[in-house]
């Protein structure tokens, strides 16, 4: 994904291998369930509503030297010093919500799932960013007690988005992986405008079953990723609508798409990358406001007004699900008024210590923009809060992929799944129990 000589990940496919977000939730559990698991409900395929998650990765450098971190922690929970609800494999969660994991050289995050709807991209992007200020401040009390200092160098992140086309609808020219070669063509522009830098080298999309995952260099800035996101997925969630995923579609659209982009096959992987060989000039370190590049409409135009246009014409689907806040950054970004990461003299410096130079800054409060359901239901699973079901009451003992909570029922310690379709309407119940224990505690309390 970059040109990272002190950061390079070790045997770093073109676009990085990532466990699912999306995906995990769509995907049946295949094992068999018990008896009292099918008594509270055989848990669903996949989510009801249309959801996004993001993942970023980073290498872990100690001491000026790039090292492995199965190798220097052995498992994330050496690093967390609160005991954490293991999650699947070797994946435990944070208090955050979201998973923690390593990955080939990497420490990953991944956020929960975020249902779509206006402010999602805000959410997961202020999920994600809780969690990297969390990890950070764990590796900090690691390093007063090791004596070594431990940095987090961005690496990639990784754009979820759900791909919930009825099958009715599918077909030779709607599959998942034709809107993924589609959205080939249409994403470079205004992603690498709002998230790449100088030393980027390709914008991928992958088909992966029920989600597209757009892949790009991490972004040290919390805004500017969340603005990514926003147009992501607006853009995505249009172009899933159009009647067809080929390529000839363009034409019927006055989009202004690059017409000398030749996007590489992965080549482990299914999936696209518009890397900079793909183009005649590498448009990572070229003017962004040069009118060097040809259009499939025959005109000559900058990468920002290609990226601006293409912004504008999905202009109706983007504000369905941005917040007013990001909206503002993607035009200010498009006109020039901010300056993209692309018109520094180099990838910048928080790119290499994120946590500590690059902070998530609460830019949106709870008071701002409240969690979505779903986050609510994690939050209260990964907390171990009791759930009131009348007539019992049930303990969060774990997840399974995303879509899933693990209960124990307290009247007899059985084993029951619910889906977070099923929980929502059991919201309200969520720490009524807790709240009941502590009054029955002072009411007991000797005086």
């Amino acid at each position: 994904m970059t040109l990272q000589p002190t950061t390079t990940r070790p045997t770093t496919p073109t676009v990085p291998t990532t466990e699912s977000v999306i995906a995990t939730a769509a995907t049946p559990h295949r094992k068999k369930s018990r008896p009292e698991e099918r008594r509270a409900g055989r848990p669903r395929a996949a989510l009801s509503r249309a959801a996004i998650g993001l993942e970023a990765e980073f290498a872990v450098v100690m001491d000026g030297h790039q090292v492995r971190p199965e190798t220097l922690f052995s498992s994330p929970t050496k690093i967390v010093r609160q005991p954490m609800m293991h999650r699947t494999g070797r994946s435990y969660h944070l208090p955050t919500g979201s998973a923690v994991y390593f990955d080939t050289g990497v420490i990953e995050l991944a956020t929960p799932v975020v249902e779509l709807e206006s402010g999602c991209a805000a959410r997961a992007g202020r999920l994600l960013w809780e969690s990297i200020l969390f990890l950070r401040q764990e590796l900090d009390a690691w390093e007063r007690g090791e004596l070594k200092q431990v940095q987090l160098t961005g690496f990639s992140t990784h754009y979820n988005i759900s791909f919930d086309l009825p099958e009715a609808e599918r077909g030779h020219h709607r599959s998942v992986e034709k809107l993924a070669y589609l959205l080939t063509h249409v994403l470079p522009a205004p992603v690498m405008l709002l998230a790449a830098n100088r030393r980027s080298t390709g914008i991928g999309v992958r088909p992966r079953g029920n989600r597209i995952e757009v892949t790009a260099d991490f972004t040290p800035d919390a805004g500017l990723m969340i603005a990514t996101a926003t147009v992501i997925v607006g853009i995505t969630r249009a172009v899933m609508r159009w009647p067809t995923y080929e390529l000839e579609e363009l034409a019927r659209h006055d989009l202004p798409t690059f017409a000398e982009l030749r996007p590489e096959k992965h080549s482990t992987r299914q999936g696209w990358v518009a890397r900079y060989s793909s183009y005649p000039e590498n448009p990572f370190v070229s003017d962004v406001d040069a009118p060097i590049w040809a259009t499939r409409g025959g005109e000559r135009l900058s990468l920002r007004t290609i990226a601006g246009r293409t912004i504008r014409y999905f202009s109706p689907s983007i504000r369905a699900i941005a917040d007013p806040l990001t909206l503002r950054l993607i035009g200010a970004v498009a006109r020039g008024r901010v300056p993209s990461l692309l018109e520094l003299p180099d990838r910048p410096d928080t790119y290499m210590d994120v946590g500590h130079r690059c902070r998530w800054e609460d830019l949106f409060p709870e008071r701002m923009l409240p969690r979505s359901k779903y986050e609510r239901i994690l939050l209260h699973a990964v907390s171990g809060d009791p759930l009131m079901m009348k007539p019992d009451v049930y303990t969060p003992t774990g997840m399974r992929g995303w879509s899933h909570v693990v209960f124990r029922r307290e009247r007899d310690h059985t084993r029951h799944v619910f889906s977070l379709d099923d929980l929502l309407q059991h919201l309200r119940g969520w720490g009524v129990a807790s709240r009941r224990a502590r009054r029955g505690a002072v009411r007991r309390r000797p005086r």
